[in-house]
């Protein structure tokens, strides 16, 4: 795997902090919630990837709380293809770019 230059932004004690407290703010998983499941949150995670981007990698409006399943699946998916997948409680698609919400 290509070893990505900004992986060293994890390792910070600005993102310890930053990864702290939005889990202490926001415990639960938010893709999980929409889909009516309560579930523990263990990752913070970038709604917009950063790639690098400092400002980005340390913005707090820029993060979101998710279970490991969730990051590994549905995010990572939603990543390469740019759409998410999964519905919520109400049967709508969770992404709000579905064609089913234009």
């Amino acid at each position: 795997m290509k070893e990505r230059p900004w992986r060293r932004l994890y390792n910070t004690k600005a993102w310890y902090r930053l990864r702290a407290a939005q889990l202490r703010d926001e415990p639960l998983c938010r893709l999980c919630q929409q889909m009516g499941r309560v579930t523990a949150a263990g990752i913070a995670d970038h709604i917009i990837p950063h790639k690098g981007d400092e400002a980005l990698f340390y913005d707090p409006g820029n993060l979101q709380s998710l279970c490991k399943h969730c990051h590994d699946s549905a995010k990572q998916s939603q990543e390469k293809t740019g759409q998410l997948p999964g519905c919520g409680e109400d049967g709508w698609p969770l992404d709000p770019g579905h064609h089913w919400m234009k």
